[in-house]
């Protein structure tokens, strides 16, 4: 039987997360969510996941600083951003600060678990959507 991954999540809305679980459940092993971004820094940190499935809205810190301050820590968790931000300067930005993934909230239903499975297998995901300049 394949590994599961084991995922964080990542997100200032509990809703989300809970929908995450539940979307992934049976393709990893959660092994933590959280809301804020000093829980999102230390518990990578701690728990050294797999995969990090991270929201770019967080608060005060937004999760393109989170995904920055983990690289500088050497943190080796691949990161999937999870975001209503569809914009291409989004996903850019993204990618340009480690991400290996990038999942808009509105298509995580049928991209979240293809995106574990791509990154999980060193593979990069970008949405599929078409994306305005």
């Amino acid at each position: 039987m394949a590994r599961l991954p084991r995922v964080l999540l990542a997100d200032d809305n509990p809703g989300i997360l809970e929908i995450a679980k539940h979307i992934l459940q049976k393709d990893s092993v959660i092994v933590g969510a959280v809301w804020d971004a000093v829980s999102v820094v230390n518990r990578t940190c701690e728990l050294k996941p797999d995969v990090l499935i991270l929201d770019i809205s967080m608060g005060e810190v937004n999760g393109f600083q989170i995904a920055r301050s983990l690289r500088m820590q050497q943190c080796l968790s691949k990161i999937i951003f999870l975001t209503v931000h569809e914009e291409l300067e989004f996903i850019r930005a993204a990618f340009d600060v480690g991400a290996s993934g990038y999942v808009f909230k509105s298509r995580m239903h049928t991209d979240l678990c293809a995106a574990l499975v791509a990154v999980d297998d060193g593979k990069v995901f970008i949405p599929h959507a078409p994306i305005p300049q």
